[in-house]
């Protein structure tokens, strides 16, 4: 088993590009999963023993996303396992709890200016950092698409960056104009030639890694005066909640999140709703 998931993880590594982060995940639950049911080898997987691993989560007091994370790892492999002619349970037949609706933070307009204005400088870092914050917000890229940027993906012509997202799926995303901004004088600052768009400002410069990049964020929140949360998924967020709060169609948002499934954009729907709502009680009267 152990073989048959060294396997699955350069599998995800290499056909699937998906981040070391997710597969350290991975990895951490398929560890769990042959500790708590001793499976040996695939035929040993059934109902039973997705059972007990269930009862191990249960009596864990996970959170229901972690809960149902774990299962969906499980599953994913067993897939992986029928995909490559082993025999196993059907995964299929596992099947996921319910997610509560999460709760998804975001900043006032108010706060995201304090926030986007707060690195107002005239120094490398201030100018960097800027330029992190306007392009996340502009372009609501997830954080490994941000750090793995290079300079020559920037199309300043068109104001435009072509990433790879999860899957090596590719999309196009687009720079307001203060993003553009902030990148140019950002990169007519540096002195390197280092490829990499965002990188640290030791004497030979290295890519900036996800870790640097919330830290970064971080700083600048608390510069703010933000008590908040702010990290850069929030960034991701709140590049999706505008654009609807603003028209956009969930589609639209669907692509430019390159969301694999709608019902994953949904999520955010429920943040509209209030404005909705605010309208309706202001404007319905008798």
């Amino acid at each position: 088993m152990e073989k048959l998931i060294n396997d699955y993880l350069e599998y995800l590594k290499i056909e699937k590009n998906r981040s070391p982060r997710t597969i350290d995940n991975y990895l951490r639950y398929l560890k769990i999963f042959l500790k708590v049911t001793k499976v040996k080898k695939p035929t040993d997987i059934n109902q039973e023993v997705i059972k007990k691993f269930r009862i191990y989560l249960y009596d864990k007091n996970l959170k229901p996303k972690t809960y149902g994370y774990a299962l969906i790892v499980i599953r994913n492999f067993l897939k992986f396992l029928v995909k490559r002619g082993y025999q196993t349970l059907n995964p299929e037949l596992i099947e996921l709890p319910k997610f509560y609706q999460r709760e998804i933070l975001i900043l006032t307009d108010e706060e995201l200016n304090r926030l986007l204005n707060a690195p107002s400088g005239k120094t490398l870092k201030e100018k960097r950092d800027k330029a992190i914050l306007e392009t996340l917000f502009s372009t609501g890229l997830r954080l490994n698409e941000l750090v793995n940027l290079n300079k020559e993906q920037i199309n300043f012509k068109d104001r435009e960056i072509i990433v790879k997202g999860k899957g090596g799926k590719i999309r196009v995303v687009f720079l307001s104009d203060e993003a553009l901004k902030a990148i140019k004088e950002y990169l007519n600052q540096r002195q390197d030639i280092n490829e990499a768009l965002f990188v640290n400002l030791k004497k030979e410069p290295q890519r900036l890694t996800p870790r640097a990049v919330e830290k970064i964020i971080k700083f600048w929140s608390k510069k703010a005066g933000i008590v908040k949360k702010v990290t850069p998924h929030l960034l991701r967020h709140q590049f999706a909640t505008t654009l609807l709060k603003n028209g956009a169609d969930l589609r639209s948002v669907q692509a430019l999140l390159g969301h694999a499934n709608l019902s994953t954009t949904q999520i955010y729907t429920h943040l509209t709703r209030q404005d909705l709502k605010e309208i309706h009680r202001k404007f319905l009267k008798r």
